[in-house]
């Protein structure tokens, strides 16, 4: 089959590799009818993300056909589905919780110990994310094998399009997530720093949950006209600065709530950021943390701080003077897909909430390393491309 396979920072390549194949009873393989680039991809394609290996299928957004099952999968031939890109036993204690994302069976044994000494405990696996989260081929292929099918895999009526319901494989549980773990009330204002796509799902979200303001903080002016379509007023962090514009709309109080969907990739000409840079290209350190920084200075005392942006390593100058003075909560984590995808598809089946303004670009399956070209260099113009295994290339 055809898939996209890492090869090195900014070296990603469509190859030739074997299919995949039955190797568990609880396994079905699904025949890929749309997968996206994630922005989660970017960090891996920045080559961020330690112990990828070269030929790695990359992908962990996406969904399509069951074409085959094992005896013990609970999917049917035919079927169309959408994967959480968690990959979670649910029984272990932590599925129990409806954790997901904690599972302590998604990770393969011989792949615990990497997890086990940089973060304590293993995490959880995932689709096409190093082998720090177990080495599991990615959904950018032509077919894929999804591990405990029987809990996963979210079965889609007939007549839904793929674009209304991709992204519930990721990104939109984790904007809702995100704005979930910031503790919503009637009548907040929340600060959501970074209008990419988890950003923009958490922007929408929190307007659902009772939110009353929603400020959205980039620096990209189309990321930031979407925004203002939900009704989120917003802030370039180009032209204003963020801390002083936030208390101004606030009343010198600060939100009451804020989300950091910006991650270990920050940008702008900070002097931390700058700093954080230095560091990486040294080895020094590993995150650029400017977002979550200056979120946790701008949120009100006593209040909420959501991160669902992806952090890998270790950070210094994090601010918990600052986060322990004010008395802020934290909520973080990757996210339980599982737990809201039923949901989530009911929203989008009654008109509630909608995905399909998220993408700008769809492409075949063999032009995507001319997706991640774009979706890295073009952050302003590219906001989601979809990657297609059976669409046909585009005539020259």
């Amino acid at each position: 089959m055809r898939a996209l396979a890492w090869h090195g920072k900014h070296d990603v390549r469509v190859d030739n590799v074997d299919d995949p194949e039955i190797l568990n009873p609880r396994d079905a393989i699904i025949k890929v009818t749309a997968t996206a680039i994630c922005g989660s991809d970017l960090h891996l394609y920045d080559g961020y993300i330690p112990t990828m290996q070269s030929g790695d299928i990359l992908g962990h957004e996406f969904m399509g056909e069951v074409v085959e099952i094992g005896p013990k999968s609970t999917l049917k031939k035919g079927q169309r589905v959408v994967i959480p890109f968690t990959i979670a036993c649910g029984s272990c204690f932590h599925c129990g919780k409806h954790q997901y994302s904690a599972c302590d069976n998604g990770l393969p044994a011989d792949n615990q110990d990497i997890g086990q000494e940089l973060y304590g405990q293993p995490m959880s696996g995932l689709f096409g994310y190093s082998h720090l989260t177990g080495g599991y081929a990615g959904g950018q292929a032509e077919y894929v094998r999804v591990p405990f099918s029987d809990v996963g895999p979210l079965v889609i009526p007939d007549g839904i399009e793929d674009e209304k319901v991709l992204f519930l494989s990721d990104i939109l549980p984790t904007g809702w997530m995100a704005a979930e773990n910031a503790g919503i009330e009637p009548g907040d204002t929340v600060a959501v720093w970074g209008c990419g796509p988890v950003g923009l799902f958490a922007v929408q979200s929190a307007f659902l949950m009772g939110a009353e303001r929603v400020i959205a903080i980039d620096h990209f002016p189309r990321r930031l006209e979407l925004a203002r379509k939900f009704g989120a007023e917003t802030i370039n962090f180009e032209e204003s600065a963020t801390y002083e514009a936030l208390m101004a709309m606030t009343g010198g109080i600060g939100p009451d709530a804020v989300i950091d969907a910006v991650g270990l990739e920050a940008h702008g000409m900070f002097v931390d950021n700058v700093i954080d840079q230095i560091k990486a290209s040294t080895f020094l350190g590993t995150d650029r943390i400017h977002s979550i920084r200056q979120a946790i200075l701008a949120c009100r005392k006593g209040g909420r701080v959501s991160m669902p942006a992806v952090y890998g390593g270790f950070v210094d100058k994090f601010p918990l003077g600052a986060f322990m003075e004010k008395g802020l909560t934290l909520k973080t984590g990757q996210t339980h897909v599982q737990h809201y995808m039923p949901a989530l598809l009911n929203a989008i089946l009654e008109g509630k909430i909608d995905t399909t303004f998220l993408i700008s670009h769809t492409l075949p399956l063999e032009e995507a390393p001319k997706g991640y070209k774009m979706f890295h260099d073009n952050q302003n113009e590219v906001t989601k491309v979809v990657l297609k295994p059976g669409l046909a290339l585009a005539a020259e």
